[in-house]
Formats: C-alpha cells, structure tokens, sequence
C-alpha cells in the first residue's frame, strides 16, 4: 500500500447460512477503501469473474514439459468511479462502495480445487491513480450446481453388468455375478442398492466387495492427467464353494462427498461403483459403473442446508 492508501478490500453478503450462491443469484457487497490523506482516484472499478485452470508438470528424460489450460465463463466489470467524469478528489478517512451483480443463468461448474486445478469464483477490486500501480483487492465466493434427477432421463437410467471367470492354478471351477443398480444418479448421502446374484462354482469360499471411488482428470494440450481415490469400502459375507445366492447391499454415498462436476471441458470428478469378488490366489472379477453424485436434496429454497462445498486436494 502507498502512504495514502492504508486500506484497500472488497467483500460481499452472504446469500444464505451456507454462504454458497448458485448461477443466476445476485451478489452484493461493498469496496472499502481508507486513506491517510486526501486522493485523487483515477477510476473504482470491481470485476464478478468465474474461470477454471488447470496445471502440471511432467519430466520425460531431461526435459520437464508444463502443461496448462484455461476456460472462462464470464467477466463482468462495474465501475464504481468513471475516469475523466467530475470530481475524483476523495477526501482522508473511510469510505464504503456498494455493488450489485448477478451471476449468468447458465450451466456454470461448482467451485473445485484440486491437486493440479481449480475452478474459482472471485470478485476483483481495481484503484487506479495517475502514475501509481493499481492498487487491487480479491475475495473468492463458493458456487455450487444444483443437480436435479428429473432435468436429466440418463441420471434414472438403470444399470446391469455380468461377468464370468474361469479359476486357474489354485483354485479350480468358475465363479460369476449379474449386478444391478437401479439408476446412474444419486445425491449426497443416498444409498445406492446393489443387488447382486452371485454363483460360486470354484473350490474355495469367495466374498463380494464393494468400492466406491471418485476419478478426477485434468485436460491440456491433448493430454489427461488422471488421479483416483477411494471413497469407501464395504465387505460382504463368504459365499461358499457350490453355491448360489442373490445379496443385496445399501452402499451409502457420503453426504460430504464432492458432487460430480460433468460440465467443465478442463476438469472433470467422476465417479465409479467397482463390484467385485474377492478370489484366493486368483485376479479378482469386476464390474464397474459410472455413478453421478449431485448435491443433497433440500428441504427450502434459502440455501440454509445446503453442506459447505469441498474444495481439497487428494493428497492434501
């Protein structure tokens, strides 16, 4: 800061308990700005801006090649004092700016952050004096995209996989399994019901397990960079040799889990349901599906329940 500016900040008003906005709302806040002594102010300018970027590194030999993308959804600027028009003098002391903005209506990707991107939703402040640097302030704002099972006939999609495998070495016979889910999506903290018809002509006891992983990728120059991490693991009970049973398994989807973001062209979270058997001395049999997790359902239309976004890094 210069000797004249001690204060430079902008801010906005929560929209609801959660602090958490969705496209279309409107913003509102203030630029606070104090100063030591009078100032003449060239132009007060604030900016709503919502982008994603994504960024990373790989070494091939002696050469270290970056990667990096970005993709703009919208930069809308407000000038609160126009250069050249009236008096600009603003006198010693605190002074308040208020602003009003609306986020576009439009199919805009939650707030993420993760190992190698983010995507990121600020309000920017500019002070701009005759031959000064631009003094500038940021805060960032949490956006969040209702999902909603009924927009999308895909989401109510029923899902079915068999598959069968012959034992070899230690263990002799064959064992299979024909799963169903009843759909592709789910929200936040709902149970997704697996049913299961298992048959087990091996020689050894087998048991079904179940693992629900998130996948994330990173899109730049024609390339991906990938990484997993498991969100739960579940056990079932032993099926034993020469036998047949159908089991049925509520994996619950925890209500924290990040929503599944679909519609960024750089950054994608996605998930996957991996079913499979736990088989002795042998590579285990699986079917995995795509699971599309949205936001909790809520029961008003403040926000006021809506749970805090997670934005994190994998390995954080």
């Amino acid at each position: 800061m210069s000797d004249r500016v001690k204060s430079f900040s902008v801010g906005y008003n929560p929209i609801n308990h959660s602090d958490i906005f969705t496209s279309g709302d409107c913003i509102t806040g203030h630029i606070t700005l104090e100063l030591s002594k009078d100032c003449k102010i060239d132009s007060l300018s604030v900016k709503l801006k919502g982008k994603a970027q994504v960024k990373w590194t790989e070494t091939h030999g002696k050469t270290i090649i970056m990667y990096s993308n970005k993709e703009k959804y919208f930069s809308i600027k407000q000038v609160i004092i126009q250069e050249g028009q009236g008096n600009n003098d603003v006198g010693q002391g605190s002074h308040v700016y208020p602003y009003n903005f609306q986020i576009p209506a439009e199919d805009l990707p939650s707030s993420f952050k993760g190992s190698y991107g983010k995507i990121q939703y600020t309000l920017e402040a500019n002070l701009s004096r005759s031959m000064r640097v631009d003094t500038k302030a940021k805060v960032k704002f949490t956006l969040l995209c209702k999902g909603n099972l009924k927009s999308d006939p895909l989401l109510m999609t029923p899902q079915h996989s068999i598959t069968n495998k012959k034992m070899k070495l230690f263990t002799s016979g064959t064992v299979g399994m024909d799963v169903n889910i009843a759909r592709t999506g789910y929200h936040q903290g709902e149970g997704i019901k697996v049913v299961a018809s298992i048959q087990n002509r091996s020689s050894c006891d087998i048991k079904p397990k179940y693992c629900l992983y998130l996948k994330y990728s990173y899109f730049a120059k024609r390339k991906r960079k990938v990484e997993t991490r498991d969100i739960l693991k579940e056990v079932g009970d032993a099926i034993p040799p020469s036998a047949g049973q159908t089991v049925t398994r509520i994996i619950t989807i925890p209500p924290t889990a990040c929503a599944s973001i679909l519609n960024c062209n750089i950054i994608k979270a996605e998930y996957r349901l991996r079913v499979y058997l736990d088989v002795k001395y042998a590579s285990d049999p699986e079917i995995k599906f795509p699971i599309v997790i949205l936001t909790a359902l809520q029961g008003t239309d403040d926000g006021e329940h809506l749970p805090a976004y997670p934005t994190f890094s994998l390995f954080a």
